[in-house]
């Protein structure tokens, strides 16, 4: 068996399905260093309800996703300690901290309040404790006048994990399940007669396989493209820049610190680390064709965006290290787990900004798949199969306006300003307008999200042209 990627997703699956069957050979193809990956860059917050929105329990497809975390949030305890019993000689603790911390600042608009109000009401569903807290008397964070939080709730169960440990952790255990390292790239799948029976190295190298799993995050997309056309739909770059940071005045967060998920992107974030480090992220901007680097305003709104929300104190910290990854966004935004129509390939990628967190669930799932006699997989899982048509879980018209919705959030954000006799209707009928014009150019009358219309609008002619075809050829499946 060959696992494409070595990041926290390909890991976790050579280490579950190894564990569950110690015979199999495993080969995890990755490049040493993991350029752009998404879990080398992570925060690792391990956040189910801190991420609910609005949005969450509204489709099937969303509600799916929210039970594919909550499982994830069960197994992150056995899986720590899995993972220490299986690294064998090699000690590898994995930092952790438990506590969550969600604040509502005074500049939010109607958007986080709604999340900040859903993640109390499903919290309260599903019998997950959670403490209001009083915005005022947050000792330790000082946010700029202005921003100060507005409604603040804690959750003692979410936590992080560091990013950086685990996936040492996991190449330990990897290890000592006897599970092959390639430090290389794969550049092509091999097929004999419709089924996919190994993979091609940059080397030039054939790695033989009974099967296939794809699990290179955003790098998963070049793959796709090989594929016939319209058998998995393409994949997108999700990018994400954050900053690690000493601090030198003011107090370490104890926990993690967040804003609510907003339409269309992630909230504001500081995650404690060790001495008095932190972790401050993320941003969240999707395009066709990965950048080669994080934009300068970018990185402007994440500075300014701690410092105001979260804490001003964070302003005389020192930089210690930058990171930027490329998270995998599908077109619908929703993963790719199991089998693929082609057989011998298997995918566990395209999970947006959920992958770290949901890995341990997203492992066992595909090692239940993966071994001679293990399970044939959680029907809840069904929905995410690679082969499916895009997930709509709402109509072109509420497309853009929630189009519209997330460019005046973020406009507001940046210290959007109108006098007192204009309002933001014609900003927000323009938005709408562009988001039509974007789903005019596809061809197919689609509805994606948010920040899947920015990312096709500002792509050229031909790149556009590409994703139509796949979406007509997706539209021919079953």
């Amino acid at each position: 068996m060959v696992i494409v990627g070595n990041g926290a997703l390909g890991l976790s699956v050579a280490v579950e399905t190894a564990l569950r069957d110690p015979a199999l050979r495993i080969t995890v193809v990755g490049p040493g260093t993991r350029p752009g990956s998404a879990s080398v860059a992570a925060g690792a917050m391990l956040n189910c309800f801190a991420e609910v929105t609005e949005r969450t329990g509204e489709h099937p497809a969303s509600r799916a996703k929210f039970a594919l975390a909550r499982e994830a949030a069960r197994l992150w305890p056995s899986w720590l300690d899995r993972l220490a019993e299986t690294a064998r000689d090699a000690v590898v603790p994995v930092r952790s901290a438990r506590g969550t911390l969600v604040v509502l600042g005074a500049r939010s608009t109607g958007d986080g309040a709604g999340s900040m109000r859903a993640i109390r009401a499903t919290a309260k569903e599903h019998g997950e404790p959670f403490q209001d807290v009083d915005p005022y008397g947050i000792g330790w964070l000082e946010a700029e006048a202005g921003d100060q939080p507005v409604d603040a709730l804690y959750l003692e169960n979410e936590g992080m994990v560091d990013a950086r440990c685990l996936l040492t952790a996991l190449g330990a255990a990897a290890s000592g399940l006897g599970v092959t390292r390639v430090a290389d790239t794969v550049t092509s799948l091999v097929t004999a007669k419709g089924v996919v029976t190994g993979a091609r190295l940059s080397s030039g190298t054939v790695l033989p396989a009974g099967a296939v799993v794809l699990a290179a995050g955003a790098a998963t997309g070049r793959l796709i493209e090989q594929l016939p056309p319209g058998m998995v739909q393409p994949m997108l770059n999700g990018t994400g820049v954050a900053l690690e940071t000493e601090r030198t005045r003011g107090e370490t967060v104890p926990y993690v610190v967040r804003t609510p998920t907003l339409v269309g992107g992630c909230g504001l974030h500081a995650v404690p680390l060790e001495n008095g480090v932190e972790y401050l992220g993320a941003t969240n901007h999707v395009y066709l064709d990965a950048p080669a680097g994080p934009r300068l305003g970018t990185v402007q709104a994440l500075l300014s965006g701690c410092i105001a929300q979260l804490d001003r104190s964070i302003a005389f910290s020192a930089i210690r290290r930058w990171h930027y990854g490329l998270r995998p966004v599908t077109l619908d935004t929703f993963p790719l787990l199991g089998r693929a129509p082609m057989p011998g390939l298997f995918f566990a990628t395209g999970t947006y900004r959920d992958g770290f967190h949901c890995s341990p669930a997203i492992a066992r799932h595909l090692a239940g798949l993966l071994t001679e006699g293990g399970t044939a997989g959680d029907d809840s899982y069904a929905v995410f199969t690679p082969g499916r048509k895009p997930i709509e879980t709402m109509t072109v018209d509420d497309a853009a306006e929630r189009f519209a919705e997330m460019t005046l959030l973020v406009a507001v954000e940046r210290g959007m300003r109108l006098p007192h006799f204009l309002d933001t209707e014609p900003i927000a009928a323009a938005c709408r307008q562009r988001a039509r014009e974007c789903v005019e150019l596809l061809g197919t009358p689609v509805a994606l999200a948010p920040e899947i219309l920015v990312a096709l609008s500002q792509a050229d002619a031909e790149r556009v042209r590409g994703v139509a075809g796949h979406l007509s050829a997706l539209g021919t499946r079953p």
